[in-house]
Order: structure tokens, then C-alpha cells, then sequence
């Protein structure tokens, strides 16, 4: 599909310290025995994305819990305000998975996820409490015609760089609760 307001992204361009705030983001949650997520703001060109800012959701229109995380639209018009404000976009996500839930993307994350061409969803393991290779996450790509496909961890090395960049800032969108 050819679509003249999303890049078709081949390659991601992600600093390390996003996957390392990320984690620790979503870590807070899973001590609470429950799943966490932290979006990524980006700008794409052509067949690259860069992720330059990170979402911290807060408040009572976000809900999560042990299997399952809600966010409220209200919530994600905040965002999209925040991410039009910085002259980006929504590009991806990465949530947890409780232990034993695996990196797959469950049914409801694969039906009421954000379904946009070259979405990343990254799934995080054992509520983000193991710091293993983001390679080795899943890492799920959404295209209009096949929905979110899971890349292998070779597919993944070579669309994912993770890189020495910049720290990208962490946005907190919602009331603190």
C-alpha cells in the first residue's frame, strides 16, 4: 500500500537510553504486578523513523492492569496535542507482558492496537523487569494488509538500530495521580 501520509519505515533509528527509560518507565508498573507502556514520539522520512521523545501516561484515563492496559481516547488526544506541539508523531509503543504471557502480541493488543502503516509495538518481558536485548523482545510491525507481523530477532537487527544518540526527553501526559 502506498499511502501519502505514512512513511513506509524499513529502518528505526532508536537511542539506547529511550529502551533503558522505557524499561525503567514500565518496571514501576510491573512492581505493581502489572503491565506498563511508554509511546514513542518520532519524525519519519522516507524509509527511516528516529524516536526523539518518550510518553509517560498518568492518571485515571489509563488503565492497567496484570493483562491488559486501557487507554482512555481522551488520553490520546492529549497526546496527539503534545506530539503536534513538538512537531511529531505517534510512531510506536512498548508495553509489558506479565511472566509467562511471552512477547507475542495478545489478541486484544492485536485487535484495539494502534493500527497504522509501520506502527512499531514492542513487546517487553516479564513486565520489563528482564533486561534482555530489545531484539529479543517482540517486536511487531503493523502494515494495512497483514496487521501486525511479528519480526524475527534477525529481522529485527537489521530494522531496528539502536544507537548512542541523544537521551529523548520523557514526556508526562496526564494528571498525576
Amino acid at each position: 500500500m502506498n499511502n501519502r501520509y505514512f512513511a513506509q519505515t524499513q529502518l528505526w533509528r532508536i537511542p539506547q537510553a529511550a529502551i533503558e527509560d522505557s524499561l525503567d518507565e514500565m518496571a514501576l508498573d510491573g512492581a505493581k504486578d502489572r503491565e506498563g507502556i511508554v509511546l514513542w514520539l518520532g519524525k519519519d522520512s522516507a524509509e527511516t523513523t528516529d524516536i526523539t521523545h518518550l510518553i509517560r501516561l498518568r492518571g485515571p484515563l489509563v488503565e492497567r492492569r496484570k493483562g491488559f492496559i486501557n487507554i482512555h481516547p481522551a488520553l490520546f488526544n492529549d497526546v496527539a496535542d503534545v506530539a503536534i506541539e513538538h512537531g511529531l508523531r505517534l510512531v510506536g509503543q512498548v508495553h509489558s507482558h506479565p511472566p509467562g504471557y511471552g512477547v507475542d502480541l495478545s489478541p486484544t493488543d492485536r485487535m484495539y492496537g494502534i493500527q497504522v502503516p509501520s506502527y512499531l509495538s514492542l513487546v517487553a518481558p516479564d513486565f520489563a523487569r528482564t533486561r534482555l536485548p530489545v531484539h529479543d523482545w517482540g517486536v511487531h510491525v503493523y502494515s494495512c494488509e497483514a496487521g501486525f507481523v511479528r519480526l524475527s530477532p534477525e529481522a529485527a537487527r537489521r530494522c531496528l538500530e539502536i544507537n548512542d544518540g541523544l537521551r529523548p526527553p520523557m514526556l508526562t501526559v496526564g494528571a498525576e495521580s
